[in-house]
This record gives C-alpha cells, sequence and structure tokens, in this order.
C-alpha cells in the first residue's frame, strides 16, 4: 500500500469526500485527488494536519508503519455495541409498552416503556461521543422508525379523543396511523440515504 492509497483508505473510514478532505487541509479537491492517485504527494504540513485528523502518526501516512490501535478500537467497539444497544433499548420499549398495556392498560406502563425508550436515546448519543465512527444506516433508520412509534400513536390518539395507548385501539385512528407512520418511514429512509451519499461523494 502507498502513500496514496492510506490517504484513500484513512479518508473513506472516515467516510468523507476528497472535498471534504480538501477543506480540512486547506488544499483543492484536485490536490486531494492527485495524492490519492500518486501523481503528487502532500507537503509535511498537510501530512502533520491529516495525522491530527485521522487520528494516526505521520509515520503511518508516510510510511505505512502502524500506528497503536488499542485504544482507538476499543472506542469503535464500544461505540459500535452502543449503537446495537440503542436500537434493542427501543425496540424493548416498544413491545414492553405493547405488553404492559394489554394486561393493564394503564398510563404508567406506557410511561415506563418509554423510560426504557429514553436509555436507548442516551446509548445513541454516548456511541457518538465516545468514538468518530458513525452509526451505521440501519441502526440510524431503525432508531428512528421504533423511536417514533409510540409518539405518533398517542398523539393520534389524542387529536381523535381515543383512549391513550401505545397503539392504535381502533379501525379510524389505526389507518391515520398507518398513514402518518408509512410517510414518517419513507421520509427518514430518503432523507438519512440523501446524507450518507452526500457524505460518500468523492469516491
Amino acid at each position: 500500500m502507498n502513500i496514496g492509497d492510506r490517504i484513500q483508505c484513512l479518508r473513506k473510514n472516515k467516510g468523507i469526500s476528497q472535498e471534504e478532505l480538501a477543506d480540512k487541509v486547506g488544499v483543492s479537491r484536485q490536490a486531494v485527488s492527485k495524492w490519492e492517485s500518486e501523481q503528487s504527494v502532500p507537503d509535511l504540513d498537510r501530512v502533520i494536519i491529516m495525522s491530527e485528523y485521522f487520528g494516526v502518526t505521520t509515520d503511518y501516512i508516510l510510511k505505512g508503519i502502524e500506528p497503536q490501535k488499542s485504544s482507538s478500537n476499543s472506542n469503535h467497539n464500544s461505540s459500535q455495541i452502543l449503537y446495537i444497544a440503542s436500537t434493542a433499548f427501543l425496540a424493548i420499549g416498544v413491545f414492553t409498552a405493547f405488553g404492559s398495556w394489554y394486561a393493564e392498560q394503564s398510563a404508567e406502563s406506557i410511561w415506563g416503556s418509554m423510560i426504557i425508550q429514553v436509555v436507548g436515546v442516551a446509548a445513541y448519543f454516548i456511541a457518538n461521543l465516545i468514538s468518530q465512527s458513525k452509526a451505521p444506516f440501519i441502526i440510524k433508520w431503525l432508531n428512528i422508525i421504533i423511536g417514533v412509534f409510540m409518539p405518533i400513536s398517542l398523539i393520534i390518539a389524542l387529536a381523535f379523543g381515543r383512549v391513550i395507548s401505545p397503539y392504535p385501539t381502533d379501525v379510524v385512528s389505526g389507518f391515520t396511523f398507518a398513514i402518518i407512520y408509512t410517510i414518517t418511514a419513507i421520509a427518514s429512509f430518503f432523507t438519512l440515504k440523501k446524507l450518507e451519499n452526500n457524505i460518500g461523494s468523492g469516491g
């Protein structure tokens, strides 16, 4: 692997485009493209900036000498576990609400379940804080569509004057819920896709 390959690999692992890297180090996108295609090499100042930005040593960029990875790998693994846990807590909160409401039909059972979901949201943001690695697309999307399920149901129940429950309890509110929830799921999917594509543009 040559210096151009290492720069490209670091950039893609970071999830940024050539243009974004160029902005970070103060050069043109064409300069980054030339680095990655081995048509030119960055000067030492740019190498230092990139080493700080990517969290690697200058020796790694210039010579391919592997940096110490134990700490960064540990943070990466911890963040991935927390991302998965965030989705799990959100799902557990929904299913707990369903079960509790079916058995007791009390508002307390809903609020208790929503507290579980708050723990899931907290886990997601903690993962963002401890590591620069981003959550996978599917985790982001699942968190949105699971997280909005009960709030949409509760809002519709209030709007139609129905019993406050974590899921629709009659045909009218159920039909309205299905439309709004489907629109939300589709809109969030394409919005996230657009954001991912913008990050990944530039190769």
